[in-house]
């Protein structure tokens, strides 16, 4: 299981940094929801992509020395991952048909590499201990922490005019009230995913104790 863990990261590795390269060393061409450098640190999208590199890389260089980290980065980063999938592809894409919220970079850090976090985690907790409930609950920290410091941008300095407004991802459009619903909505379906991500080890869990039970 530790090569296949291995092999994982080093997906990620790479993929992650393609999207990097497009999004940060790119001419800022990448569809929707990119802009040039670093100003695309202020996307969620890219946030995200860039935390499970980031993990990716630490559990690699753990791997080598023979140590482990705890499962619960995987977690956070698997579930990030799966949100931006999920706002992508079943929300934002959907909303806007005529845009392509998949072109070069966004290619990689909107499909790519959340499907490589995501698949990854499920194998990978086959195997591992059971995941506690509660466990459920921290990958919505970071959303909360996302969100929060995105309406208190909007509320300091306004939310300005399209190209260079601090709505960038359109909550506002109906303003404030209806705003704080869909922030609220998005951390629920963050958790929601969490929960879906918890599914596969929690079975293997309850089959390998039936098991043990009948014999």
């Amino acid at each position: 299981m530790a090569k296949i863990a291995n092999v994982f990261n080093m997906i990620l590795i790479i993929t992650v940094g393609i999207g990097i390269y497009y999004m940060f060393l790119g001419n800022g061409d990448n569809g929707v929801f990119s802009t040039s450098g670093i100003y695309n640190l202020k996307y969620f999208t890219v946030l995200s992509n860039c935390l499970c590199g980031l993990i990716a890389l630490v559990t690699f260089m753990w791997q080598l020395r023979k140590k482990k980290l705890c499962m619960i980065w995987k977690y956070i980063a698997a579930t990030e991952m799966g949100l931006t999938f999920f706002i992508i592809a079943c929300f934002l894409q959907p909303m806007y048909p005529n845009l392509n919220m998949y072109a070069k970079g966004n290619f990689w850090f909107h499909l790519i590499c959340p499907l490589v976090a995501m698949i990854e985690f499920v194998v990978l907790s086959l195997v591992e201990k059971k995941i506690p409930f509660v466990w459920s609950f921290i990958p919505v920290i970071p959303v909360a922490l996302y969100g929060s410091c995105y309406f208190l941008n909007t509320m300091l300095n306004g939310t300005g005019k399209w190209p260079n407004t601090n709505d960038f991802y359109g909550f506002l459009n109906w303003g404030v009230p209806v705003g704080m619903i869909i922030f609220g909505c998005i951390m629920l379906i963050s958790w929601m995913i969490a929960l879906l991500l918890r599914i596969p080890n929690v079975v293997v869990h309850k089959i390998h104790r039936n098991h043990s039970v009948k014999i």
